[in-house]
């Protein structure tokens, strides 16, 4: 009732359906395979209109749900995602202590944006990765590296498309936590197996494999838009894992620059991994718009490092309004109209200016591009943070 005060969106407005197979696709596909392994059947062949492209283990955490009601499941799961969505921006602002009105907005957004109306209608889990990585960026602040790993780690295993973010710990040469990370995402992926059998891990990454890159303009990656610019995926592919390499140096040259925290969970801007979280969904196969509520956390921390006036304060505020464009905006460009090149990568264009705002208040206005990246040249000594 609280989201359909925001407005009458056409998604919002479908969420009452009990129409699973129809209007509840994902969380029917999700439930299907938890039924499945609960009866020891195969849980990439349950019966679902689409196929689960997620690890074994999502299965297992769904196996609750598969014992009641469809209904009811995807009503529970509803109500869950909106309260985490609602609780990471909550703890977010409170952590980073801005005022009322930039946190009013974020959640004001949050609850008006489409990325959220696309998650509850479909029943998707990005309500349960958002809470993993906003756990672990705050057990990070508050000093517990090795538990944020863990964190990260498990939160990889379930949407293996975020693993770069296991990777920052090592470019950063922190090994204990890159250790921790690559551990817990093995021993989720582990459980998974156990539960469902050691033959669904080769189903489903035969199945992940065999997947095409999904070309309609819900797919934000850049693989996605270059198919929809007419050209091979691989050309968006190789871009995504130039952007994914180089967000990882950027963060390497900065830590040896300022330190081991300066690009981490103790520096006040903080926005590491969610940029490094940004660049892997460009360079995914299927990078859906609402994950984009991922990525809100890390809006906030951008907000907290800037100042009154900042123009990166007013991108924020840009991204948080157009976050309520409608997956339905792309009806209004028919094939063949001169725009609609430019109107199909709105949402990838969404994405990587998000990832270029979370990359900016890392360095900080003092530290140029230039000197920062030749430092990771240089030495790998550590020298002493300047004051300010």
């Amino acid at each position: 009732m609280a989201l359909l005060a925001v407005g009458n969106t056409p998604l919002l407005l479908l969420v009452p359906s009990t129409d699973m197979p129809r209007m509840h696709v994902d969380f029917e596909t999700f439930r299907a395979s938890a039924v499945a392994l609960l009866h020891g059947g195969d849980i990439y062949d349950a019966g679902a209109v689409l196929h689960n492209l997620n690890p074994p283990v999502l299965a297992a955490m769904f196996a609750p749900l598969g014992l009641l009601d469809p209904v009811v499941g995807y009503r529970i799961l509803v109500g869950i995602t909106v309260l985490i969505a609602v609780g990471c921006v909550l703890a977010t602002t409170r952590e980073l202590g801005i005022g009322r009105w930039w946190g009013g907005l974020a959640l004001l957004a949050l609850l008006a944006s489409s990325p959220l109306h696309g998650t509850i209608l479909l029943g998707q889990i990005y309500g349960l990765l958002l809470l993993g990585v906003t756990a672990g960026w705050l057990a990070e602040r508050r000093g517990h590296p090795l538990l944020a790993a863990v964190l990260y780690g498990v939160t990889v295993a379930v949407k293996p498309s975020l693993a770069p973010l296991l990777l920052l710990p090592a470019v950063q040469r922190r090994w204990p936590e890159f250790r921790a990370g690559l551990l817990a995402a093995a021993a989720a992926t582990l459980v998974g197996l156990l539960a469902a059998g050691p033959s669904s891990g080769w189903h489903w990454l035969r199945m992940v494999l065999a997947e095409p890159v999904a070309t309609i303009p819900d797919n934000a990656s850049l693989p996605g838009l270059a198919i929809r610019w007419g050209l091979p995926s691989v050309v968006g592919t190789v871009v995504g894992g130039l952007i994914v390499v180089g967000t990882l140096w950027w963060f390497r040259s900065r830590t040896l620059r300022y330190g081991p925290d300066a690009a981490h969970g103790t520096d006040p801007a903080g926005t590491a991994p969610w940029a490094v979280l940004a660049a892997g969904l460009l360079a995914a196969p299927i990078s859906w718009h609402n994950y984009l509520i991922l990525l809100w956390p890390g809006l906030l921390l951008v907000v907290a490092s800037g100042r009154q006036g900042d123009a990166r304060r007013a991108v924020v505020a840009a991204l948080f309004a157009l976050a309520t464009v409608p997956v339905s905006y792309a009806d209004l460009w028919p094939a063949g109209n001169p725009v609609s090149a430019v109107a199909l990568a709105l949402y990838s264009a969404i994405l990587a200016v998000t990832w270029l705002t979370l990359l900016r208040p890392a360095v900080g206005p003092s530290v140029p591009v230039t000197t920062a990246l030749s430092d990771s040249f240089r030495s790998a000594e550590v020298v002493p943070r300047p004051p300010g």
